[in-house]
């Protein structure tokens, strides 16, 4: 009984996403985790996350986690023909030009988790209610729509429209989503079938196949997914991507043989989804060394 209790304070304090990083992190984490956190000495690595969310706040930050200005890093640091091909930005939606667009194409929002829409034939487009939809997206800001993810709080919301990516021959891209650990990559987690029955799967940066998974909402890769002919080319652009961050995820996508830069996330789902079996929490855990706070710093700037 006292625990059904808690339970439902817990679902009610985790909305009350106005409330200081320090404590509303707390809330958050005990919800998905039905554990305490401990931010003065955090071990599982959904702990840290939520440590990183709280203290670890530089300014680049905001510019990695923005879609369209993360292009100009991506850029800088390995090259502009790693990015995917950029058809628009746009502050209105009213202001894009579906005419002169492709028959296919992705449109994305630059500053949350999930808004795409991946338009396969053009013809069937309902422009009025994507226009309607994109000015919704433009309305939210993640960091009060999840669990405080510090990173998206301040960037300047944009619509962006890309090339659509799918292979012909595949149903959906296959994510390689790179966890690089002090600059560097330690493992991949690998998504395939989103579209379909989605599937997930870690592996070491060999490809072989690691004895965890990341989540239980998916289900396991189970038949054998063949090793990406650049995967040596996709770790070592993860790890110049990394240079001197305690902890990012790195997605990247494999076209042909060709690697595409997809995006850059401090907070693997919100510190939500924990790694099973749970006995990996601590020792991935133990791959992040969080930053040392000073005895004047409040956060890490």
């Amino acid at each position: 009984m006292l625990k059904n209790i808690r339970r439902f304070t817990l679902r009610n304090l985790r909305k009350m996403r106005f409330l200081p990083s320090k404590l509303y992190v707390k809330y958050h984490y005990e919800y998905f985790s039905e554990k305490k956190l401990n931010l003065k000495n955090p071990i599982d690595f959904n702990e840290k996350i939520e440590w990183y969310k709280v203290y670890y706040r530089p300014k680049i930050l905001t510019q990695l986690a923005d879609k369209y200005r993360v292009r100009t890093y991506v850029e800088e640091k390995i090259g502009k023909q790693y990015l995917n091909e950029l058809y628009g930005v746009y502050n209105n939606p009213s202001n894009i030009d579906f005419d002169s667009l492709p028959n296919k194409f992705v449109i994305k929002a630059n500053h949350t988790n999930g808004h795409n829409l991946i338009v396969e034939d053009k013809k069937k487009l309902n422009k009025k209610k994507t226009i309607k939809l994109l000015n919704k997206w433009l309305r939210k800001n993640q960091y009060y729509r999840k669990g405080q993810e510090w990173a998206y709080k301040d960037i300047k919301p944009k619509i962006i429209i890309e090339k659509n990516l799918k292979e012909n021959e595949k149903t959906s891209l296959i994510d390689y989503k790179f966890y690089c650990f002090n600059g560097k990559p330690k493992f991949l987690d690998v998504h395939i079938d989103r579209g379909e029955n989605h599937k997930q799967g870690c592996f070491d940066l060999d490809f072989k196949p690691l004895p965890f998974s990341k989540s239980k909402k998916y289900e396991s890769i189970s038949a054998n997914v063949e090793k990406p002919s650049n995967l040596k080319e996709m770790v070592f652009l993860s790890e110049i991507l990394a240079d001197k961050l305690p902890f990012v995820r790195v997605d990247l996508y494999s076209i042909k043989g060709k690697t595409i830069f997809g995006e850059m996330t401090f907070y693997p789902a919100d510190a939500r989804d924990k790694f099973y079996p749970d006995k990996y929490n601590p020792i991935i855990g133990n791959y992040l060394k969080l930053p040392k706070l000073s005895n004047k710093q409040k956060i890490i700037i």
